[in-house]
């Protein structure tokens, strides 16, 4: 059993404790599986141990990978059991949407809705609508993208409206707080206000099902505030190593 198949398990292993911790079902939470920089034989290596759905946060450097990926692992081509799901979890400015509308299957961090309606735009008609998930900060944080919680449910109805996109849900990315509470308040932040938008009964938010927060450092305390998915890197693949930029 290979190093990324044996943390898989572990934080598999790790969510399913979180949710019995808080009385959740077995299985109420997705992990995502954030491959960025790390490349297509850990993402190869970690589909053959199970995992189904992955995060890249660069674009071209994703869309390289996907191609990759998939003339290594050939055998998932036709087999719907076995498609692995792309999932974009980095900015978006407005020269790469096109590249995201063609190969990503869900979007986490639309904040504005000119890149959304670029999306909606540039999505071909043969594949089905983009997933979405609106990027919040949740907590002012200065340095992170996101919508300020007070514009957010005038943004979800304005991106639901779109032909080419589902609204699925909202995404954070507060920053980091010692503490297991601190990191649950922060959390649970988010949780309030995607039951306030989905109390709402909007249409077009039929599915409007997914609260995308916590990564290897907070999960517990994500998984306890109502998340429905954790984006796990470097507790699957190990610690990542960057190019030096010079």
């Amino acid at each position: 059993m290979t190093t990324i198949s044996n943390n898989l398990q572990r934080v598999r292993a790790q969510i399913d404790q979180a949710c019995a911790l808080c009385a959740r079902l077995p299985g109420s939470v997705n992990l995502l599986a954030v491959s960025k920089t790390f490349g297509a034989d850990a993402v190869c290596e970690a589909a053959l141990a199970g995992q189904r759905s992955f995060g890249e946060n660069y674009i071209q450097e994703a869309v390289e990978k996907m191609a990759q990926v998939a003339e290594q692992r050939a055998e998932f081509a036709g087999q719907p059991e076995q498609t692995l799901v792309w999932h974009c979890i980095g900015p978006i400015q407005s020269n790469k949407t096109r590249l995201v509308a063609e190969h990503f299957d869900w979007v986490h961090t639309v904040d504005r809705l000119k890149i959304a309606q670029r999306l909606s735009d540039q999505r071909p008609e043969h594949l089905p609508p983009l997933q979405i998930c609106i990027q919040v900060n949740v907590d002012g944080g200065e340095n992170k993208s996101g919508v300020v919680p007070e514009e957010a449910l005038a943004l979800v109805q304005a991106v639901s409206a779109l032909p080419r996109l589902v609204v699925r849900g909202l995404m954070s990315i507060p920053e980091p707080v010692a503490g297991a509470e601190a990191q649950y308040a922060v959390h649970a932040r988010a949780k309030r206000l995607f039951d306030d938008i989905a109390a709402q009964q909007i249409a077009g938010l039929e599915q409007f099902d997914t609260l995308s927060q916590g990564m290897t450092d907070d999960l517990d305390a994500a998984v306890r505030a109502g998340s429905t998915m954790v984006r796990v890197g470097s507790g699957i693949f190990g610690k990542r190593t960057y190019a030096d930029p010079t």
